[in-house]
């Protein structure tokens, strides 16, 4: 017989409820980092200063999943055997993929950002193809990501609602993230067997973090100076991390991924019209519109599909 928490996590309202609430708090992460920017005087150029304002954020919500865990009686311990996995995940996932994720979001507009960031379930679908064999590619599935790749191209083509065109340090950074991200998917789910998901989360922040305040440091990226909004804001990015995870986590122990998972098109939209509220950008001009329609379109696709695997799981935003 179900527990009454496992009852309640698989009524279709709670899903709803929790998955929106999670796919809203990684939506806002696009405008809440370049926001932090701004409080925390963080210039174009001021490369290290934002890879240190990463590594603070992240280093924020493994205590805040630490805590988690002990206040729910979760053991912290990590078996010999699985410490080097979890620094190779901190590196990969953490460190490198967000050195990427926090120059490159400067460099482009949060709208664009948050609609570029869904390729990472695109190439998530690709290269699980190779690795898992419960993934292989189906029609549904490459059609999908054929519509997303199409998206993503149409939303880097201008226009006046938008910071327009292509740049390396700016599209093709978030790009490079979205990949080191799928990558880090697929070798969570290769370690993740015995393993408790908080935990693999928790420390996987932590040392990618440690790495992030110390490359920053080193780099000349000193402490961060702000006003009790900015450290206000960079507590809520800690937030949104930890607190995403865990209730992602706990759809996915009680409920099928692809009924969860079915949610995250969601992203894209909340990054775009928290964007527009909050960083005053232009919403909705034809491209970024007709960009989100086939987004959104591919990732319901995608998700459809019945043998959908954790591949496709929780980020971190």
């Amino acid at each position: 017989m179900k527990n009454t928490s496992e009852n309640i996590f698989t009524k279709n309202y709670m899903i709803m409820i929790l998955a929106l609430i999670s796919c809203l708090l990684w939506g806002s992460a696009f405008p809440s980092v370049k926001m932090g920017y701004k409080l925390f005087s963080i210039g174009a150029g001021d490369t290290f200063e934002k890879i240190m304002f990463a590594g603070v954020r992240f280093f924020i919500s493994s205590m805040m999943i630490f805590l988690f865990c002990i206040v729910t009686k979760r053991p912290l311990k990590v078996e010999k055997r699985d410490r080097l996995k979890l620094v190779v995940l901190g590196l990969m996932q953490t460190a490198i993929q967000y050195t990427f994720f926090y120059i490159g979001i400067s460099n482009t507009s949060g709208t664009k950002g948050a609609i570029i960031n869904a390729s990472s379930t695109f190439f998530s679908v690709i290269i699980a193809h190779f690795f898992f064999e419960e993934d292989r590619l189906t029609t549904k599935k490459t059609i999908g990501v054929i519509l997303g790749f199409i998206g993503v191209a149409i939303v880097n083509m201008g226009g006046a609602s938008i910071q327009g065109g292509f740049t390396l340090t700016g599209e093709g950074f978030i790009m490079i993230s979205s990949l080191l991200g799928a990558f880090a998917g697929i070798y969570t789910k290769k370690i993740a067997k015995g393993m408790n998901p908080f935990i693999i989360s928790g420390y996987q922040l932590f040392i990618g973090s440690l790495f992030l305040i110390a490359a920053g440091f080193i780099g000349g990226g000193g402490g961060l100076v702000s006003n009790i909004k900015g450290y206000s804001l960079l507590f809520y990015l800690g937030f949104i991390s930890a607190a995403a995870f865990s209730m992602w986590t706990i759809l996915l122990k009680y409920n099928g991924v692809g009924k969860v998972n079915i949610y995250k098109f969601t992203i894209p939209i909340f990054g775009v019209f928290l964007s527009y509220i909050f960083l005053d950008e232009r919403l909705l001009g034809a491209n970024v519109l007709l960009s989100i329609v086939l987004v959104v379109s591919s990732i319901i696709l995608i998700n459809g599909e019945k043998d959908i695997s954790k591949t496709y799981g929780a980020g971190i935003y």
